[in-house]
């Protein structure tokens, strides 16, 4: 079972809250697009986002703070994603597909999404931080 195979598992809950947006990643190192002697790191990530609540919500924009392996941060902040600001129903989820690129062969990213509901509430919601590698630099 994929991750993104697990929303009919999300829709399912019994405990459904007025807010409640879940964050799914999966992502994959490119090393056609890579240059390790240039260090550049290419990683593709696929994004659903899914809304688990009782309230439509509107994605309003994003912030990413992405590490490299020697701990330096690089703060992305913009208006929604992949130049959208969609609104996402109860039920229902918005998928995308973006990429970033460091300069090791490890790293990390987190960050937060922007909302507001139909209601008028402003929401910031966790993107769960993730792990960035080239699987032949690991050991």
């Amino acid at each position: 079972m994929n991750l993104f195979s697990l929303v009919t598992v999300l829709k399912r809950m019994k405990n459904k809250t007025p807010y409640r947006i879940d964050v799914l990643v999966e992502k994959h190192y490119v090393p056609e697009a890579s240059d390790p002697e240039q260090d550049q790191y290419v990683f593709e990530y696929d994004i659903a986002i899914v809304n688990c609540g009782d309230v439509a919500v509107k994605l309003l924009g994003r912030r990413w703070w992405i590490t490299n392996a020697e701990g330096d941060v690089y703060e992305v902040k913009g208006v929604g994603v992949v130049g959208e600001q969609p609104t996402i129903q109860p039920g229902e989820q918005y998928r995308y597909q973006s990429s970033a690129m460091i300069d090791t062969p490890i790293g990390t990213m987190q960050g937060t999404y922007e909302m507001q509901a139909a209601d008028g509430s402003e929401l910031e919601i966790d993107i769960p931080m993730f792990a960035l590698f080239d699987p032949d630099k690991l050991h």
